[in-house]
């Protein structure tokens, strides 16, 4: 079983974990290589691809963990943001009937 990998951003020079999931979603999906960005990168990148500036990027805080994540729209209405690692977890909880 493969095991989690950290990686350099090629853009923001940051650390991230590859995780275990992510890898065997880029398996699944027919991708051999890691990924070279972080999550927010990515992102940044894709709606840069889009629309041609990152003018709808936000920087917002995590409402769980507090860590700085780049969303592409601008939050309004009071519903709470995650960071990627957050969202997951929280979205496999709600998956799990044993949690509730």
């Amino acid at each position: 079983m493969p095991s989690d990998i950290t990686v350099n951003c090629r853009s923001c020079f940051k650390r991230f974990v590859f995780s275990t999931e992510e890898q065997e979603f880029f398996s699944s999906c027919g991708l051999s290589n890691p990924p070279k960005r972080c999550h927010n990168c990515r992102l940044i990148s894709r709606v840069q691809r889009v629309s041609g500036d990152n003018g709808r990027t936000t920087e917002v805080p995590c409402a769980e963990c507090g860590t700085r994540t780049v969303v592409p729209f601008v939050p309004k209405n009071g519903k709470p943001i995650f960071c990627n690692q957050c969202f997951r977890t929280n979205r496999l909880k709600s998956q799990d009937p044993m949690a509730m």
